[in-house]
């Protein structure tokens, strides 16, 4: 059986589907992420209402940091496969398909980010990132410590979680700037 070569342009389109294939299944995970932070709020909320009980109402805090840290995470991980595809992979198949310049590999990579509309949709992600993860459990605090009925050591649980949540909040917030 005779020995086939593997060019470095194979190895390099081999290395774009495979980053390709990790950020599709980030996308995935991440977008599933609000869904099911949406999905424990109402079920925490939905709990507490019926047993009555305010303090229930510090599981979210944790929840939502713990899901709120994931998705951002993911998040930048797919702007990092994002890119290295655009200022490094491309550019080096490219110049393997046309040494001397002038031949863009994977012009989507660049071109969707030129859209006039990118920085209101990255603002209006920002405001829903931080509502999902930040300001539902926040809120979720306020009730805790409006109701009035928690100990001092939930009450002290409750402003280390109101200091989570506003740590994940300015990492939100951080992570969207540099966007």
């Amino acid at each position: 059986m005779p020995e086939q070569d593997v060019t470095v342009g194979q190895l390099l389109l081999a290395e774009y589907q495979s980053v390709k294939d990790e950020q599709k299944a980030r996308i995935g995970f991440r977008d599933n992420l609000l869904y099911v932070t949406l999905a424990v709020v109402a079920a925490v909320i939905a709990a507490a209402a019926q047993a009555e009980q305010a303090s229930m109402l510090l599981a979210l805090p944790p929840v939502c940091v713990v899901l709120g840290w994931t998705y951002l995470v993911n998040d930048e991980k797919i702007s990092a496969i994002g890119a290295y595809v655009r200022e490094d992979l491309g550019p080096r198949l490219a110049g393997l398909a046309q040494p001397a310049g002038g031949f863009d590999a994977f012009g989507w990579e660049t071109a969707h980010r030129g859209d006039a509309r990118r920085r209101s949709r990255k603002a209006i992600q920002t405001l829903v990132d931080l509502t999902a993860f930040c300001a539902v459990p926040l809120a979720a605090l306020v009730v805790f410590w409006a109701d009035g009925d928690g100990g001092g050591l939930l009450v002290l649980l409750s402003v280390l979680e109101a200091l989570a949540v506003a740590g994940l909040a300015s990492q939100v917030v951080w992570y969207a700037k540099g966007a």
